[in-house]
């Protein structure tokens, strides 16, 4: 099995203890930190298969994931986009499209809307047919950019399926350095919200955007003054960057905000 790992530390070094320790694994460092999609798409380009599953570096397997995946697929007669489940019930991986009768399964595949991004299988064979499809939109820096791609695929009547017998556990938040707690917390706030105008804006218009996240820009400018006042720094550093980042997706700006993670 080719593994392709995708880093932006551009640390040579490490480039080179992990090539010389696995046989089986390339590693590709990125000039910088250029975000999840376009880590993805890197990874993408140097594929030579037909396939590639995507995964977060905060994710668990189980020893028998990647098999039921294999298993499974063969029962499906055409898909884009397969994802194993996550065993977190309660924060379900994966979102369901109503309009279509799209239901639940516990034993076989069965289709979705959308999933999360932190793991899952492409059929680039199937993918690349696609006229101007260019896998994620690097514009994204984190957060939407699955929904942005499963979008398109639906666009395109390209079937995504979860797998439930492949379980996965994804740590999320608990796979990060407690020391850099606060500053990520700080770009994950400015993110979602840039992401959110963003990803409404490209598939629905400017007017539809505006119209979702006027509620936040309120309630982020309200809550920022309020813990100026009360002189509460934390949270006022976390309304104050998702006043920021909602107001550099409505000027159009690039989603140009990086963590500041020093060791």
């Amino acid at each position: 099995m080719e593994i392709i790992v995708v880093d932006n530390s551009n640390d040579v070094e490490f480039k080179k203890e992990i090539e010389r320790k696995y046989n089986n694994v390339k590693c590709i460092l990125s000039s910088s930190n250029i975000g999840m999609g376009a880590g993805n798409n890197l990874g993408i380009k140097n594929v030579s298969n037909d396939y590639a599953f995507i995964l977060n570096p905060d994710v668990i397997l189980q020893n028998d994931s990647i098999d039921e995946i294999i298993k499974d697929v063969k029962s499906i007669d055409s898909f884009g986009l397969v994802a194993p489940i996550s065993d977190k019930i309660e924060y379900p991986n994966y979102k369901l499209d109503k309009n279509k009768n799209q239901s639940f399964d516990p034993i076989n595949p069965f289709k979705v809307k959308s999933v999360d991004g932190y793991a899952m299988l492409l059929n680039l064979k199937q993918l690349r047919k696609i006229k101007n499809f260019n896998f994620f939109d690097e514009n994204f820096f984190l957060y939407l950019e699955n929904e942005d791609l499963c979008l398109e695929l639906g666009k395109n009547n390209i079937n995504i399926f979860v797998i439930p017998k492949s379980k996965i556990s994804h740590l999320g938040g608990e796979a990060v350095d407690y020391k850099f707690k606060d500053e990520i917390e700080l770009s994950r706030n400015w993110h979602w919200m840039w992401s959110k105008f963003y990803f409404n804006k490209k598939h629905y218009g400017y007017l539809f955007a505006i119209f979702k996240v006027i509620k936040n820009l309120i309630s982020a400018k309200i809550k920022f003054f309020y813990y100026l006042i009360t002189f509460n720094n934390k949270k006022r550093r976390i309304y104050q960057m998702r006043l920021f980042g909602l107001l550099s997706s409505m000027m159009g700006r690039k989603s140009f905000y990086r963590p500041k993670l020093d060791n």
